[in-house]
């Protein structure tokens, strides 16, 4: 059996993210006693830290057979209709990590007037720059609908580029703007979640 772990991220609305873990609980019925197997190891509560406008959190938990490390890094933020939502970046260790890949982008806000589907034109960037990311909506998060990118390593990689390089991030949906996020506190955010994950940074936040 897997039970779920919630975790709440974010500053204004949380965007709650769902950690598998381990559960065991077995009884063993021997003639006129009950053996009951010794319980999973205990789980650390996850580790919240603040930079700037961003929150991270790094979620570890005992298999019994070694330690998984779910890190994440989210933003709250207003949209331009005046909802609540979050910008969240997701990895864990026993992922592929970068430069293979990079941490997962997901947005959820309280905007039901956006596009939805498996292919949606989306567009992250400021004056300097914009890069191009289909996204796709998931299944509501806390009541709020999200989104999520797609994860390819180039695409994800200049769009974290893009994150670094905004003091604020502005995403639209094809021609439908979305927000305009502070990226205040970002850079020490993926560095702190290379630390804790255990991938480099340099080629996103030198």
């Amino acid at each position: 059996m897997r039970i779920s772990r919630l975790a709440g991220l974010g500053v204004v609305g949380a965007l709650v993210v769902s950690i598998a873990c381990p559960f065991t609980a077995v009884a063993l019925a021997q003639t006129a006693s009950t053996v009951v197997a010794p319980a999973a190891p205990a789980q650390a509560e996850p580790k919240l830290e603040t930079f700037g406008r961003w929150t991270t959190l790094v979620d570890e938990v005992d298999t019994g057979q070694d330690l998984r490390k779910t890190c994440a890094a989210s933003t709250a933020f207003v949209g331009t209709g005046g909802e609540s939502g979050t910008l969240t970046l997701i990895i864990s260790d026993g992922d592929a990590l970068p430069p293979d890949a990079y941490p997962s982008l997901t947005i959820a806000v309280d905007n039901k007037g956006l596009p939805i589907g498996k292919s949606v034109a989306a567009t992250f960037g400021d004056d300097k720059g914009r890069v191009a990311v289909k996204v796709h909506s998931d299944a509501p998060v806390n009541g709020r609908l999200s989104w999520t990118a797609d994860n390819q390593a180039k695409t994800s990689l200049a769009l974290l580029r893009a994150m670094r390089r905004a003091s604020t991030l502005d995403v639209a949906f094809g021609d439908m703007p979305v927000a305009s996020i502070s990226m205040d506190g970002f850079t020490k955010a993926y560095r702190s979640l290379g630390a804790s994950c255990g991938f480099p940074t340099a080629d996103v936040a030198p």
